[in-house]
Parts: structure tokens; C-alpha cells; sequence
């Protein structure tokens, strides 16, 4: 084609887009895909090559064009996300449908790029994923930094290894409590999946590298000082009535799951109510209420780093240290259990010869996560560090929310529509 038949607006459309696309490798920072900028220049000016090819109708353009740029966006922008459990209630409640900003903290360049669009890790029930190419991890620039209090999604630590009859599972929690042979035989094989296709989870960030870590009565302190307890924070509570539940009414307007509520008539009262600070006030003005106290968990020790003798729960957890990238840690028998899957998992170094050493010096940072339903969330209490490696997003906004237990059209939460403070 002879550039002077190329109109203004061809011209116009090419400087558009190349510049669009010279931004975008400017902040990829691999400058090789600058060649990208020929094929532009052919695609609207120069004409030489027949890049539609297969086209004979429209829609199959149309489709090509939908997947391309919707995959583009979920890599680099936002993604769906529902979340699938209540650990993060009063704050994300289950049936929520969000979109998570991966702009924040920076979008991560694919470490398994061969995958089925639309897909995260399973399609029919296979894995929709190969990983035939595996990228180093590399995180383009974001707006900021994960700080304390954020609620991150991430990739589960613990999901590098699924049952195949129960993917949800935490197959690393089932070996050790009923061992790993009769756990593969009731619910395997085991399947290995890359850190990116892991499942997705939602907490909050309660200590960040460097910090250290303690839970008191089930709050979090950080680095001595008592941290701050969230609106959606719940904390478990005996409610002690004066002979009857609570009025159905009642506690649709306070905003309680009914799924955690347990009524006991010996009691009489709720031994376990999941309860925010706002909730606890309504909760003891009722006439019907006669005692309110907080549950402490004294029993549930099978908490990380899972060596007995600590005296560490859910509720009374610590001190932590929390690594960071560049710090050294002395290696022994008291530390390993907490490092060692560090070590060999996320930074596939020898734990054997770190302890040789006596140290280890962390190759990147990590994180502390819990769930706001504190009483109902499997976080890193119970499962250890959050590598940066592992880090998506931040929910940005909810798009739909569904209650499971209600019929269409009372299932839809209409308030919670476009919430975007969680």
C-alpha cells in the first residue's frame, strides 16, 4: 500500500495504539516486545500481510477480539472473584462476587501462561492449565505496597497440593492428623499445582515483613502494641438468653450468619455467636439477654508451626517473627519447624544445610493473614506465611451478591451492590 493513500484517520488510529501498546511494554519492562509496534504498522497502515486470514464472517473475529482483550485485562487489571466461604464475615460475606484490583499492588507477569481463557485452574474437571513454560516470578509496578489491614487475595500456600476427590481440602492439615498414605487412598491421587494456579483466598493482612506477631484473647497485637480491630472483625461470644432463642427477626436485622448458630437449650443460649463490636452492643441491650461473655480457645493447639510444648492457639498466638526478604534468621531445632517449608517450598533452598549453617537469609518477603471471622477462618494461624510470590490483588468492588440459603428474588443482597469499603 503506498502511504500517501493512508487517510488521517488510519494515521490517527495507528499513533493511537502504538502508543497505547509502547506504555504498556515501557511498563512490562522486556523491550523485545517492541517489534510488537511492526505488526501495528502493518495491521493499519502498511496492509502488507493478511492478519485476518481466516475470516470469512464477522463473529468469529468478534470472539477472538473478546477473548484477547478479556484475558488481557484479568492478567493485568482486575479479575472476578467469589468468595466461597464465611471467614471473612462481617466484612465479605459469602456469595459475594467482586472484582480484584490487580493494579494495586502490581499485576503479576503469568508464571504459567499456557492456560484455557476464562479458566484458573480446572476445566471438566482436568487441569486447564500446562506447564510446559514456567515463568520466574516477576511483579510489574504497582500503586503501593500490601500494608497492614488490607484484605489481600492470594494464592493458597497450602493448595501446591490437592486431593483429586477433594481439591478444597488442605491436604498438607488431613496428612498430618490422619496420615498421608490413608488420606491419598480415601481421597487421591495428589495433584502438584504451580503457586499461580493455586485457589484463591481472601484475609487480611495482620502483620506485614519484619513485623512481630502475637494473638491475645484473640485480637493481634504488632510489635507490642494492640493493633486495631476492624469493623467486620468477629469474635466468638457466649450469649446466655433467658430461656429462648432469639427472635428470627432479630437476627436478620444484627446481620448474623444463621449456618454458624448453634442454640443450646442446656445452656440455655448460644455457647458460639460470631459477633463484631457493633453487634456485641445490640447484642446486650436485648431484653432477652442475660450474660454476654468472650470465647478464648485454651484447646484448638494444632496450630502452625504444629510442634507441641509452645502452648500456642488460635487465641493466644506468639510471638511470631514474620520474615523479610534480606533478613537473616539463626537455624535450629526451635526454628526450623517454622522456616523449613520456606526454605525448601518457596525459595527451594536445602533446609538440612541451612541448619548445617545455623542461618538462612530470606529471598523474599511474606505475610501474616487471618480470616475477620476469626472463630471460623482457616488462615495463616493454622497454615503459616503468605509468600509475595503468592499476592493477586485487593477486592476493589462488589459487582452481585447472593445468599445460598434464600430463594430468588429475596437471595439478592441489593444494599451490598457497588460496596466498595470493606
Amino acid at each position: 500500500m503506498n502511504l500517501k493513500d493512508v487517510t488521517p484517520k488510519e494515521w490517527a488510529k495507528f499513533i493511537i495504539w502504538a502508543l497505547l501498546y509502547t506504555l504498556w511494554v515501557i511498563w512490562l519492562g522486556n523491550y523485545w516486545w517492541l517489534f510488537g509496534l511492526v505488526v501495528i504498522f502493518d495491521i493499519f497502515i502498511s496492509k502488507k500481510v493478511k492478519w485476518r486470514f481466516w475470516k470469512k464472517d464477522g463473529w468469529f473475529d468478534d470472539i477472538l477480539f473478546a477473548v484477547v482483550v478479556v484475558t488481557f485485562i484479568n492478567i493485568f487489571f482486575i479479575q472476578a472473584f467469589k468468595i466461597p466461604s464465611s471467614s471473612m464475615e462481617s466484612s465479605l460475606y459469602t456469595g459475594d462476587h467482586l472484582f480484584v484490583s490487580k493494579l494495586t499492588y502490581g499485576p503479576r507477569v503469568p508464571q504459567t501462561p499456557l492456560t484455557v481463557p476464562f479458566t484458573h485452574n480446572v476445566i471438566f474437571g482436568k487441569e486447564s492449565y500446562s506447564t510446559l513454560i514456567q515463568n520466574r516470578y516477576r511483579r510489574l509496578k504497582g500503586f503501593r505496597q500490601v500494608k497492614r489491614g488490607d484484605i489481600v487475595v492470594f494464592n493458597f500456600p497450602n493448595g501446591d497440593t490437592v486431593l483429586r476427590r477433594d481439591p478444597a481440602a488442605d491436604y498438607y492439615m488431613l496428612s498430618r492428623v490422619y496420615g498421608r498414605d490413608q488420606i491419598i487412598d480415601r481421597l487421591g491421587p495428589v495433584t502438584v499445582r504451580p503457586a499461580d494456579k493455586t485457589d484463591h483466598y481472601v484475609k487480611r493482612c495482620v502483620a506485614l515483613p519484619g513485623d512481630t506477631l502475637e494473638v491475645r484473647d484473640g485480637l493481634v497485637w504488632v510489635n507490642g502494641e494492640k493493633q486495631t480491630v476492624w469493623p467486620g472483625v468477629q469474635l466468638s461470644y457466649k450469649v446466655v438468653t433467658s430461656g429462648g432463642k432469639l427472635n428470627a427477626k432479630t437476627i436478620d436485622k444484627l446481620g448474623l450468619n444463621v449456618q454458624e448458630l448453634y442454640y443450646s437449650n442446656q445452656l440455655p443460649g448460644y455457647p458460639a455467636m460470631p459477633l463484631t463490636a457493633s453487634m456485641l452492643e445490640q447484642v446486650k441491650k436485648l431484653p432477652s439477654v442475660v450474660e454476654v461473655s468472650l470465647n478464648v480457645d485454651s484447646t484448638d493447639t494444632f496450630v502452625f508451626p504444629y510442634e507441641g510444648g509452645n502452648g500456642w492457639t488460635r487465641d493466644e498466638y506468639g510471638p511470631l517473627c514474620i520474615p523479610a526478604k534480606g533478613a537473616t534468621v539463626e537455624i535450629n531445632d526451635a526454628t526450623l519447624p517454622l522456616y523449613e517449608r520456606i526454605i525448601r517450598d518457596y525459595e527451594h533452598n536445602d533446609p538440612a544445610r541451612a541448619k548445617e549453617e545455623g542461618k538462612y537469609t530470606f529471598e523474599q518477603d511474606y505475610y501474616f493473614m487471618m480470616g475477620d471471622n476469626r472463630h471460623n477462618s482457616l488462615d495463616s494461624r493454622y497454615w503459616g506465611f503468605v509468600p509475595e510470590d503468592h499476592i493477586v490483588g485487593t477486592p476493589a468492588i462488589v459487582w452481585l451478591s447472593t445468599d445460598a440459603g434464600r430463594k430468588f428474588p429475596s437471595n439478592i443482597r441489593w444494599k451490598r451492590f457497588g460496596k466498595v469499603k470493606f
